[in-house]
């Protein structure tokens, strides 16, 4: 379990310390900004990853 939340913490320091500078520009599917669709996906699988981690 705590080598689990170790490698969840480096996943999470890994994508979010990407240069968000890449993600400014046109628009991305449904009309939202790239920056905003990554934020919130890697946001929302991180959170799954961790219901996995935990539930077991």
């Amino acid at each position: 379990m705590r080598v689990r939340s170790v490698l969840l913490f480096l996943l999470g320091v890994f994508l979010f310390s990407l240069p968000f500078s890449l993600f400014f520009g046109p628009q991305g599917p449904l009309g939202l900004p790239p920056f905003y669709l990554y934020l919130f996906l890697a946001w929302g699988g991180l959170i799954l990853l961790l219901y996995l981690g935990v539930r077991r």
